[in-house]
C-alpha cells in the first residue's frame, strides 16, 4: 500500500509510519517544510496542497493538530486548536474529493472528547455527541471530513482516547511523579478513563486501513478503568505507593482550571463497539498488561 500519513512525526504517526514501513509498506509524510524523499509539502494554515498530491495513493492516515494538553487554553490558543484540526481536515477531503484517482481510504483524527464528560454510562459510536470545548472541536473535526464521504470515499473518524506509552501524552506526564512517590489519584478518583495502549493503537488504525468500516470508531480498549484504579494498577507495575490523591488546585493552577478539569477530573466510560465489530482482536484487554508491555516490566 501507499499511505500518505499528516502528523507523522507525531507520537502515533511516527510508531504508524514505522509499523507500515517493515511490512513493505510505502509511507509517504506530509510536511510543512521543504520535502524531502517520501514527503509531500502542504501548509493547512493557508490552504496548501498540490492538486494531484493525494492521486495514487490507497489510502490517508491524518493524525495532525496542535497538542491539546501542550498549553494553556487561552483564548488564542483555543482558536489553533480548533483551526489546525478543521483547516488541514477541510484542505485533505476537498483535496481527496477533486483528484483524479483518489485514495481508497480517509482515516481522519478525533477523540473521544466528543462524548463530553460522562457519569458512568457505557458510551459507544452511537452515542450522541456531549457538550463542552472538546466536544466541540471534535464535532467540527468530523464534520470537515464530508467532502471526501460525499465523493465516495471510505471515510473513518479515529476517535482515540488516552493513548499508553512512556514516549508522550499522559502516561509520560505521570511516570515522574509516580517515581518520585508522589503519584495519587486526582480528586475523588471516580473520573472514566478510556484507554489504548499504541500497540493496539497502530494495530487499529492498521487493520481500519483494510476493513470496510466506515464512520465513528472508538480508538479505546475493552476494559475502561477509573481514575483511582488506573492510579493502583500504575502504582503496582512501577512498585510505588499511590495513597494521596491530587487535589485540583494544584493542576488547576499549572495548566489553568478548564483544562486541568477537561484533562484529569472528567472522563468518559468509552467502549470500543464498531472496532470489535469489524474482527479486531486487541493485544492488550487489561490495563495492567498494557502498562507492563509498553513500560517493558
Amino acid at each position: 500500500m501507499r499511505v500518505i500519513i499528516s502528523g507523522a512525526s507525531g507520537l502515533i504517526g511516527t510508531a504508524l509510519g514505522a509499523s507500515l514501513r517493515s511490512d513493505g509498506h510505502e509511507v509517504v509524510a506530509l510536511v510543512r517544510r521543504p520535502a524531502g524523499a517520501g514527503e509531500i509539502r502542504w501548509d493547512p494554515t493557508n490552504g496548501v496542497l498540490a492538486a494531484d498530491a493525494l492521486d495514487g495513493a490507497d489510502a490517508v492516515v491524518h493524525l495532525a493538530g496542535a497538542g491539546i494538553g501542550d498549553h494553556r487554553w487561552t483564548d488564542d490558543y483555543k482558536r489553533e486548536l480548533i483551526d489546525s484540526r478543521v483547516k488541514s481536515t477541510t484542505l485533505l477531503a476537498t483535496t481527496i474529493a477533486a483528484s483524479a484517482n483518489p485514495p481508497k481510504v480517509l482515516l481522519s483524527g478525533s477523540a473521544i472528547g466528543i462524548y463530553g464528560a460522562s457519569d458512568g454510562r457505557d458510551l459507544d459510536e452511537s452515542s450522541p455527541a456531549g457538550t463542552g470545548f472538546l466536544a466541540d472541536v471534535c464535532v467540527q473535526w468530523e464534520a470537515a471530513t464530508a467532502p471526501a464521504a460525499a465523493a465516495g470515499v471510505r471515510v473513518v473518524h479515529l476517535r482515540t482516547g488516552i493513548v499508553l506509552t512512556p514516549k508522550g501524552g499522559a502516561l509520560k506526564k505521570m511516570l515522574p511523579l509516580f517515581k518520585l512517590f508522589a503519584g495519587g489519584k486526582f480528586g475523588n478518583g471516580k473520573q472514566w478513563q478510556s484507554w489504548i495502549s499504541l500497540a493496539d493503537e497502530v494495530g487499529a488504525i492498521r487493520h481500519l486501513l483494510t476493513h470496510d468500516v466506515r464512520g465513528p470508531v472508538n480508538l479505546t480498549a475493552p476494559a475502561p478503568v477509573t481514575n483511582a484504579e488506573f492510579t493502583k494498577v500504575l502504582g503496582g507495575v512501577l512498585h510505588r505507593p499511590t495513597l494521596l490523591p491530587v487535589p485540583r488546585f494544584g493542576p488547576a493552577l499549572l495548566l489553568g482550571g478548564e483544562l486541568a478539569d477537561a484533562l484529569l477530573y472528567t472522563g468518559q466510560k468509552v467502549l470500543p463497539g464498531a472496532l470489535r465489530a469489524s474482527g479486531y482482536s486487541f493485544q492488550h484487554t487489561t490495563l495492567d498488561a498494557a502498562l507492563r508491555f509498553e513500560l517493558g516490566k
